[in-house]
């Protein structure tokens, strides 16, 4: 498993819900606590205001399912299928990511501060609207990706690549140049301004 960073260990659970005990399609202002989800199938799934509080889920399937207003709080994603899944105004503050696959991944406002998604592959991912202030993409692979009006202040970047990315309306304040690869990205003209001061040029 990924290291989760300052040394944050991974949640201690109190009880274990596989595959075969869970046979719903849509939950609406639910509450789990140290709960883990093991090779659950909750791809289609409807969660309308769920909290989950140091949660791990391990294989489990997201796929095609919509979370709106719900909280994934300190909670551990294990090799996980996020397929055709949508967060919407979603709190995943502090929740780790390990593997796993995020094709057409969409995630629209809310708060992912603090989460750690190292080395991920989110090149057809996008993040619009979103804070993802301290937000750990150190190597994640976000060629062609959409981060557009997200908030990266104190995200750790070192070895990221953007590449083509849309990143339009974006906190680079924090961005190191030298550290990201930039090809081809699409930016406004006050973030190049940020970027060239970040590589210490002096404008005018």
């Amino acid at each position: 498993m990924a290291e989760r960073r300052r040394g944050i260990p991974t949640p201690q659970t109190d009880r274990t819900v596989r595959d075969r005990d869970w046979t719903v399609n849509e939950i609406a202002g639910e509450q789990y606590e140290r709960t883990e989800f093991a090779d659950v199938d909750m791809a289609g799934l409807a969660n309308r205001g769920c909290t989950f509080t140091g949660c791990v889920f391990r294989g489990v399937e997201f796929n095609a399912s919509e979370h709106t207003g719900a909280a994934f709080v300190n909670c551990v994603f294990v090799r996980c299928e996020f397929f055709d899944a949508t967060f919407t105004d979603c709190k995943l503050v502090g929740s780790m990511f390990d593997g796993g696959s995020y094709d057409l991944l969409k995630v629209v406002g809310g708060d992912w501060s603090f989460a750690g998604m190292p080395g991920l592959d989110l090149r057809r991912a996008s993040f619009s609207g979103v804070r993802m202030h301290d937000v750990d993409l150190t190597g994640a692979r976000c060629q062609g990706a959409e981060f557009a009006g997200v908030d990266l202040s104190d995200a750790w970047l070192h070895g990221a690549d953007f590449t083509k990315a849309d990143l339009r309306g974006s906190d680079l304040s924090g961005i190191d140049p030298t550290s990201v690869a930039l090809a081809g990205a699409r930016i406004e003209p006050e973030q190049a301004i940020t970027i060239a001061m970040a590589l210490g040029l002096r404008i005018g």
